[in-house]
């Protein structure tokens, strides 16, 4: 078996590749091996240039036609890229990226190959990885040449991407939406400003949405937007996209930083099916909250597998429709579902947060130093005497604190489709996969910090880190399905099958290497037929 082999000459620094065969040698009756120098390996490309002199083909010979034949030997590893292969095909990734994108998909598919297996590395490294591994380009790809790549996904053809995305996946399932932010040092992009960092970060930012399939695991659809757009002011524009994309029949799950009567009136005027978290001070809630709050915790509404008292009513919803065009408001009634829950151990951690965070205010204001956005809270919880004898007293507003002691506890969902509270939870609380999804594009895929300097290469960056998103989600909910988290961390079963390798031989079918036992097993779990050969 042939293999390639790599030599540094310590006084020119020059590193040069050989072809190594290995033999058995008779005579010794050890293994050796034969060395064939084949080329110098280029320092910023690692691709080999041969250093022999090749006969160039006679003007106007046309080159032969048929399938390319192997014309080097190689060694790559490829276990964990030919998993990715074979998610691309079951997902409709490589058609959709083939169709949408004929000229460079097989690029794109490598650099996502690249940012799920280097984990955190930036895209500098590329070739050095490129240089070891089979992947679907099988070539380098410069710096230079990633950041014209991004620049040239048209928008056009990436919503044409998403569109066929959906129409595989987008049936009846609810569609968990939210959003992120996303750090940047960059002042040349117009939508990084100054907001809310959900990470607490003093930086400069921009926005990233995400809509996620609940029943597929798998994300279908993203967008950017400036970074001090609140959540609540998102969701009309998304509704916007929604109908230009074709998307029919579309549910949704919001977390309650996107409520407000405006949103909802916007989902009943699209008859979008919803179901959102609401904040307690509603008056909606409120009203209903006091009405059944005794009712509701009686062992009649108790779950044992969620450890919570669970109460579902049927309330109203005020509809507001403004008609420009008709100069009128449409106003009438509209059937909604109120979800109220109250859990002992989310009252005992509401208890332990609202106290620290009292103790918190009063040490501010007996020091007399007061945050500015803290005022609201101070006045209401505290009232504040100040005299030259005793100084400033800081006296507890017990009304107020008893107010707020009554809603430990207690959160609501609210619904204009489903009835039962139950249900409810289980849809809401399934939304914690964008989380996790945005956890995996912040950390795994190296989107922590925006390290470019156009609008272009970011728009396209963002798409291929999207990509990619795609594959780690199918992954994982394969993982999850098996229950292999209890065994298996992501990152041992991609390492796992990260080592299995190919050998390209001239004349010869890509033959693959050896697989273990266990590598056979994961595959097959993960509903992968183990690698056999490839033509």
């Amino acid at each position: 078996m042939a293999a390639i082999v790599y030599q540094t000459n310590k006084k020119t620094g020059v590193t040069y590749a050989y072809e190594s065969i290995a033999y058995w040698d008779k005579e010794k009756k050890q293994s050796r091996a034969k060395r064939r120098c084949i080329g110098k390996v280029d320092p910023k490309t690692q691709q080999i240039i041969s250093t022999r002199k090749r006969q160039l083909p006679e003007v106007g010979q046309a080159p032969k036609r048929g399938p390319v034949p192997i014309t080097r030997t190689k060694r790559s590893f490829y276990g964990a890229t030919y998993l990715f292969d074979r998610i691309g095909e079951d997902t409709g990734v490589t058609e959709d990226l083939k169709t949408c994108f004929p000229e460079s998909y097989r690029q794109l598919q490598s650099i996502a190959y690249y940012l799920i297996l280097e984990d955190r590395n930036p895209l500098s490294r590329f070739n050095r990885w490129a240089a070891v591994h089979w992947h679907p380009h099988g070539d380098s790809i410069s710096s230079q040449r990633s950041s014209e790549l991004f620049a040239s996904l048209t928008d056009e053809a990436r919503q044409r991407f998403f569109h066929l995305q959906a129409k595989r996946r987008v049936e009846k399932e609810y569609l968990a939406y939210d959003s992120t932010s996303v750090s940047s040092y960059s002042k040349s992009l117009r939508q990084v400003r100054y907001g809310k960092n959900k990470d607490h970060e003093h930086l400069a930012q921009i926005s990233l949405s995400l809509l996620f399939g609940q029943q597929s695991r798998l994300p279908f659809y993203y967008r950017k937007l400036a970074g001090n757009i609140p959540d609540v002011k998102t969701l009309k524009k998304l509704l916007a996209d929604i109908n230009t994309l074709g998307y029919e029949k579309i549910k949704v799950v919001l977390d309650r930083g996107f409520f407000s009567a405006a949103n909802i009136n916007e989902l009943y005027r699209h008859h979008i099916k919803f179901l959102i978290a609401a904040k307690l001070s509603l008056k909606l809630v409120q009203t209903h909250l006091d009405t059944e709050r005794d009712t509701m915790r009686s062992w009649n509404h108790f779950s044992q597998d969620y450890q919570l008292y669970m109460y579902s009513l049927p309330v109203t919803w005020d509809y507001v429709q403004d008609r420009p065009y008709k100069g009128d408001t449409i106003q009438a009634d509209r059937r909604m579902y109120l979800h109220l829950y109250y859990s002992p151990e989310r009252a005992l951690e509401d208890e332990m947060a609202f106290n620290s965070r009292l103790a918190d205010l009063q040490a501010e204001l007996e020091s007399g130093q007061r945050h500015p956005d803290h005022e609201k809270q101070y006045a209401k919880y505290f009232e504040v005497k100040s005299t030259p004898v005793r100084g400033t007293k800081v006296v507890a507003r017990e009304e107020a604190l008893s107010e707020a002691k009554r809603n430990y506890g207690y959160f609501a969902l609210l619904s204009n489709e489903i009835k039962a509270a139950q249900e409810a939870l289980e849809i809401y609380r399934n939304k914690d996969l964008v989380e996790k999804a945005f956890d995996n594009l912040k950390e795994r895929l190296n989107l922590r910090r925006l390290a470019v300097s156009s609008e272009q290469s970011l728009d396209g960056k963002l798409f291929v880190q999207f990509i990619a998103l795609i594959y780690l989600s199918y992954i994982t909910r394969k993982m999850q399905e098996n229950k292999m988290f209890k065994n298996h961390t992501l990152q041992e079963v991609l390492d796992e099958f990260d080592i299995i390798e190919c050998f390209e031989v001239p004349g010869q079918r890509l033959q693959v290497g050896e697989t273990t036992r266990r590598q056979v097993e994961l595959y097959n779990t993960l509903g992968v037929m183990p690698p056999v050969s490839l033509q």
